[in-house]
């Protein structure tokens, strides 16, 4: 199924890239590159389409990560034993008038293309999947499998026929909300708080329309009143695809013990993000908030996601200008990134709150995510190292990978098929 290389494990350990490992590391690393060779992998979360939909990148070639600000290519995939993973259709919150809700759909209907487009000209080595039975067929033939969801309710506005249109071209599942509130509903990192107490009465309509399409109902960055008014409404598993556990780090992003226990009681699964900030408490820095400040004040916006988002905005020389002032304050002052130790801290933690059967992995890569021995796709071994050498069986970790979130897949198009044949 994959092309990963052992001897590089190797390798890679003598060098001190992987996590340590104890006294028996080659017994455990053959057995971690076993599994990982013959478990499916998904990542349910990463921004690549950012990339596309500017041109000029390359997904077919192995990209360096750092040079590019990259995350995600084919060549890491296969390197790292990734066989599918979840593009975004990402869009960060705009005005909310029928003229902002026109352009944020126009803006994403484009980011479609950009990934049709990708997949019609890469077609030897990727292809799109919309049930995990594509997925499967898929990676038998050695491609890439490529499944789509959509950030951000904001492009669908007040219509609810859109949720239709991004499910019939290829989107499976789509995070209600981003930073900041919508009309759908409260964002758990709105600085001006809470506008419903969790859904508005629209929302709770695009909730009823999700589950008749099949369409899984994605609560990461979603306030902790929607996310208990989601779980109330739905009448299906929903997922967290990028989230993690705010017992073991303490952010408005991520999800209590109490969220864990409802959302194991639906049936849903907590996908873990690696971005740091969620992943660990990481001790600011003053010169590079200060710097990055500036950068973004300067092209008049207020954080990195939405200086990625006005690129394609800009004349070409100032596109690379931003992107080098930005790439410069991170070479000057690089962030402290949590580790794959850190991150499985996050797995065994909600393993003992609800159960192996409830959790897998949203990296949240080309978005932010990032460790210090898990920068990119092609170092996603590195995790089924950490979690053999924790004592997962080889049954836990295929659920980890795919098995868990594909049973809520699964679920999510029952629950269509169910409700057609009622009528």
């Amino acid at each position: 199924m994959k092309n990963a290389l052992y001897s590089t494990l190797l390798t890679c350990l003598a060098m001190g890239f992987l996590p340590a490992l104890g006294q028996d590391d080659k017994a455990l690393l053959k057995k971690a590159h076993k599994i990982h060779d013959k478990a499916f992998t998904v990542d349910t979360h990463a921004d690549t389409p950012m990339l596309l939909s500017r041109g000029g990148f390359d997904v077919t070639k192995d990209n360096d990560a750092r040079a590019t600000n990259s995350k995600v290519d084919y060549p890491r995939m296969k390197r790292g034993g990734l066989d599918a993973i979840f593009w975004a259709v990402y869009l960060g919150q705009g005005p909310r008038t029928p003229e902002g809700h026109e352009t944020a759909k126009q803006k994403a209907l484009g980011i479609f293309e950009a990934v049709n487009k990708t997949l019609a000209t890469t077609a030897s080595q990727a292809e799109l999947a919309t049930t995990p039975e594509d997925a499967y067929r898929i990676g038998k033939t050695g491609k890439r499998v490529i499944f789509i969801g959509v950030e951000n309710g904001y492009p669908m506005g007040h219509d609810i026929s859109m949720l239709k249109k991004f499910y019939d071209l290829g989107a499976r599942y789509m995070t209600l909300c981003h930073s900041s509130n919508n009309d759908i509903c409260d964002s758990s990192t709105d600085p001006k708080g809470a506008e419903y107490q969790g859904l508005s009465p629209l929302g709770e309509q695009v909730v009823a329309e999700m589950n008749r399409l099949g369409m899984m109902i994605d609560v990461s960055h979603v306030s902790d009143s929607t996310f208990y008014d989601v779980i109330r409404l739905s009448k299906v598993p929903i997922i967290a695809s990028h989230s993690g556990a705010k017992a073991i780090c303490d952010h408005p992003r991520n999800i209590t013990d109490d969220m864990l226990r409802a959302l194991a009681k639906n049936g849903g699964v907590i996908q873990l993000n690696l971005l740091s900030d969620y992943v660990k408490a990481i001790p600011p820095s003053p010169e590079r908030e200060a710097a990055m400040k500036a950068v973004f004040e300067k092209w008049g916006v207020t954080d990195r996601r939405a200086l990625m988002g006005i690129l394609s905005k800009l004349p070409e020389q100032d596109q690379q200008k931003a992107r080098a002032e930005f790439m410069d304050v991170n070479k000057k002052f690089p962030v402290q990134l949590a580790t794959v130790k850190d991150a499985v801290d996050h797995i065994d933690h909600i393993v003992k709150v609800i159960g192996i059967d409830h959790v897998g992995m949203g990296a949240d890569f080309d978005g932010g995510g990032a460790l210090a021995d898990c920068f990119d796709v092609s170092q996603y071994e590195n995790f089924t190292i950490e979690l053999v050498r924790r004592g997962y069986s080889k049954k836990d970790i295929e659920k980890i990978w795919s098995g868990n979130f594909f049973r809520v897949m699964k679920a999510a198009e029952k629950g269509k098929a169910q409700e057609i044949a009622s009528k």
